[in-house]
């Protein structure tokens, strides 16, 4: 035999050695680097970078304006049982009335909105010039509008309808351009291991403990259900509600906010994911560290600015869920001023819709929505894509200002008629030109030694301005 051959099957068994420890030092230094990566690619959302955090919020800030949802199987009695007229919100019935589970689920089971055309609603929203569109998945009563594989309680495995509205409503959004918000309350009076003391038909735990199950209910249902709605419905914003109920701690509030975007890093969630809130102000306690991306004042508008983001949500009427007799609606000029009010404080405006039991919005939300869209077409460049200026956001009691973003434009928005069109705080560059938008020709105007602009109107505009419930100066300048 060969020499050369017998010399490498002598040493075989220690080359054969050596091979193995290369392999398994190369497997052992991989599997260690693969755990370092994923140590350092875990992301902590609640210390999210100032600068990603603005490119997350970006979109939502230059819409403005977006429509709110509360809709269920409380639309079947609208307010009403046994023939009483029930106090409260449309959607609380369950609570205020004190209705058995068993018997608030034959509403549920009743509920067949067969008049429901997603595409309808969405032509109402974009008329409206909205741009993004928020619906209750499932409210406090706690029936889903989808069809949930945690629960049988839903629109498509308990009702007669047998459909997944939500399905419906986010395809609709996302052919017509609209971003798509779902909200979802974490308490919930018809889960056995979330009924709360706060729900007056379970006096066992009134004025006691909480209910002890309710991490159960938070770990076992709550999470599988919020992990549903965004893997299948892929919203854009997630709105949570009830956090305020005892059973709900800081806690998991802290981990929903990261578990949420964990799922979906750029979605947008509201600070009622945790307890930060301060009544019905809708703004975070400063004292310590909550989650959440903006504040959510309810049926209020912030009376001054914020450095915060916030979002007013607020009803046409008196109620949010649909109720037969609430005919106390507010006028389309009242809506048109708070949107005008809340965007030059640097807030956002959803504006809530009941619809009936058959899946009709309401005739008279309709009309106004139409006026807002109206006026949106002719002013909606002093509202979308704007901030609030640097000095003050009004002037008076009838002026609102808005600057375009990343540049010179400022808007004047005038909230009642008057002959007196002086202007403090902005002044105009020379030769620059100033419009009132809707008409396209420009105006004459004037800055005088006292820092004091005054805007002259020709007989055309005065008539223009006389059938507007508000109307709005374009200016390029600064503010001073």
């Amino acid at each position: 035999m060969n020499s050369s051959i017998t010399n490498f099957m002598k040493f075989q068994p220690q080359i054969f050695k050596l091979f193995l420890l290369t392999i398994i030092t190369l497997v052992t230094l991989n599997c260690n680097q693969n755990n370092t990566t994923e140590k350092k690619s875990k992301v902590d959302y609640l210390n999210e970078d100032r600068s990603d955090f603005n490119k997350r919020m970006e979109w939502w800030r230059n819409a403005r304006f977006g429509m709110f949802v509360h809709w269920g199987a409380y639309a079947i009695p609208g307010g009403i049982y046994k023939d009483e007229e029930i106090g409260g919100i449309g959607e609380w019935i369950m609570n205020n009335g004190e209705i058995p589970i068993e018997e608030y689920e034959t509403f549920s089971k009743q509920f067949n909105p067969q008049k429901f055309d997603p595409d309808k609603w969405l032509k109402i929203v974009k008329e409206a010039g909205m741009k993004y569109f928020v619906i209750t998945s499932k409210h406090h009563d706690g029936f889903g509008l989808w069809d949930s594989k945690i629960s049988n309680y839903d629109v498509v495995d308990f009702s007669v309808y047998k459909k997944d509205i939500l399905k419906k409503l986010s395809n609709s959004c996302k052919e017509n351009g609209i971003r798509f918000g779902l909200y979802y309350s974490i308490m919930d009076w018809h889960h056995p291991n979330a009924q709360s003391i706060y729900f007056p038909r379970y006096n066992d735990w009134r004025g006691k403990e909480p209910n002890p199950n309710f991490s159960k209910y938070y770990e076992e249902y709550m999470k599988p259900q919020v992990k549903e709605i965004i893997t299948e419905y892929d919203p854009d914003i997630l709105w949570f509600d009830g956090e305020w109920i005892q059973e709900f701690t800081h806690e998991m509030g802290l981990d929903l906010y990261e578990f949420v975007r964990s799922l979906k890093p750029e979605i947008i969630i509201n600070n009622r994911v945790d307890k930060g809130r301060k009544g019905m102000q809708g703004m975070n306690d400063t004292k310590m560290k909550y989650a959440g991306d903006f504040g959510t004042p309810e049926q209020e508008i912030l009376e001054e600015s914020s450095e915060f983001d916030w979002e007013s949500c607020m009803t046409m009427n008196d109620t949010w869920g649909f109720k037969k007799n609430d005919n106390n609606w507010k006028s389309y000029e009242t809506l048109i001023h708070n949107l005008i009010d809340i965007t030059a404080k640097g807030g956002n405006y959803l504006l809530n819709v009941g619809p009936t039991a058959e899946g009709l919005i309401p005739e008279t939300s309709i009309e106004r929505l139409k006026k807002m869209g109206e006026w949106l077409k002719i002013n909606g460049e002093a509202i979308y894509n704007t901030e609030k200026l640097n000095n003050n956001y009004k002037q008076g009691e009838s002026i609102r200002f808005t600057k375009k973003k990343g540049g010179k434009i400022h808007y004047a928005i005038y909230l009642k008629n008057t002959d007196n069109h002086e202007i403090n705080g902005i002044r105009p560059e020379n030769g620059s030109e100033i419009f009132l938008l809707g008409i396209d020709k420009p105006l004459d105007w004037e800055y005088n030694n006292e820092k004091k602009l005054r805007i002259i109107l020709p007989e055309k505009a005065k008539k223009f301005i006389n059938t507007k419930s508000a109307y709005t100066f374009k200016i390029i300048g600064e503010e001073v």
